[in-house]
């Protein structure tokens, strides 16, 4: 839904409504993950009930998101889109941010509102999402204040056997193996990047980019690279892995709070609506 168009549950019935883009940052560890839940702290709930605030809105506007984080699992440029009221939005302009900023809570910001070009959607247009996993490969050096948001690990990690066993996830592969299966949905994704770098004294970093990603997926492939950075698995194990497409108990899904949404990324504005109608992927995440 576009600019001059009306949205039932985003604005007031029979007024123009106008798209709009938020790129938004959270601190994921006091969230149950980004969707409303009921009886649940929420990143949807907050940014919608502030965003309802602000634009003296009768009932919250329902935010469209790129991915749907998981339960602690962070974000550092999450996109989602609004339909508002054109009136509202016009009103507020740009203090809307800034207003913002003082209603949220601290763990979570909205750092960008803009209207929205014709065709945009936060979901369907976007063409990669990029992760990051962090781990921290020796305790005696592990920084606590990163502790919310990097894996402290038992044992070194050897990198360079790591990112040689990554190379066989590249391409489109049917992921199956690495995710939490949910009735009728695909887990055919196209992996465009995986490799580790040291970010840090004893710091490893993962940076996982796809065109999408099904449930759990980031998790259990990084898990399975640690095993074989480990020494605990041989480099050739999480290409076989995948090629069973089917889930391997060996396989960790590692906890969630060194995991970060850090960029998604959108075709050219004169693009948008084409890649918004074709895409066929529904969560990321």
């Amino acid at each position: 839904m576009g600019r001059g168009s009306t949205e039932p549950g985003g604005s007031e019935a029979g007024l123009a409504a106008v798209r709009i883009r938020l790129d938004i940052g959270y601190d994921g560890t006091g969230f149950s993950g980004w969707a409303r839940q009921p009886g649940r702290r929420t990143v949807q709930e907050t940014l919608e009930d502030a965003l309802a605030r602000v634009l003296s809105l009768p009932q919250p506007a329902s935010l469209t998101v790129a991915g749907r984080t998981d339960a602690g699992v962070h974000a550092r440029g999450q996109v989602a889109h609004a339909d508002l009221p054109a009136d509202r939005w016009a009103a507020a302009g740009p203090a809307a941010v800034r207003r913002l900023a003082r209603l949220l809570p601290p763990d979570v910001r909205v750092h960008r509102a803009v209207l929205a070009p014709p065709g945009f959607d936060a979901r369907f247009a976007a063409l990669w999402r990029r992760y990051a996993y962090r781990v921290c490969d020796d305790p005696a050096l592990a920084d606590p204040l990163a502790r919310h948001r990097t894996l402290w690990h038992r044992s070194l990690l050897d990198l360079e056997v790591m990112n040689g066993a990554a190379r066989a996830f590249l391409g489109e592969h049917d992921f199956a193996a690495f995710c939490r299966r949910r009735e009728g949905a695909s887990t055919v994704r196209t992996l465009l990047r995986l490799d580790w770098a040291r970010t840090g004294p004893a710091v490893a970093e993962a940076t996982v980019v796809a065109d999408a990603f099904c449930h759990n997926m980031v998790r259990a492939l990084v898990g399975a690279m640690l095993k074989v950075g480990e020494g605990s698995r041989p480099p050739g194990w999480p290409a076989e892995v995948l090629a069973a497409r089917a889930r391997d108990p060996a396989v960790p899904v590692l906890p969630p709070h060194g995991l970060c949404l850090e960029e998604v990324g959108y075709p050219a504005d004169a693009c948008l609506a084409t890649r918004g109608a074709r895409s066929p992927f529904g969560s990321t995440g």
